[in-house]
């Protein structure tokens, strides 16, 4: 089985068009995230599909996009109503 890494895809897009359509592509790939924010688990092909796929929703020239890959030995700090990623026990890619 190829390896899962944990990254936080946040982004902010100007059109609502092309903001609900890279919503909607986050969150079959997302455990957990908040409003503009995700954390994904993914293998090295789904990170590459995903970069594929969002170049070409996004416009580069008004929207932004930042891929962030979490070390798995980070302490990661959770406040508030905040859950700390962790790897779930399966995932369903839909």
């Amino acid at each position: 089985m190829a390896a899962r890494e944990l990254y936080l895809i946040a982004y902010d897009i100007s059109d609502e068009k092309r903001l609900n359509r890279v919503r909607h592509l986050l969150k079959g790939y997302s455990t957990g995230g908040q409003k503009s924010v995700y954390e994904c688990f993914l293998t090295e092909a789904e990170l590459d599909s995903i970069v594929e796929e969002l170049t070409y929703l996004i416009d580069e020239r008004f929207d932004r996009v930042h891929i962030f890959q979490v070390e798995r030995r980070a302490k990661i700090y959770a406040l508030g109503k905040a859950v700390p990623p962790k790897d779930p026990s399966y995932f369903y890619i839909g």
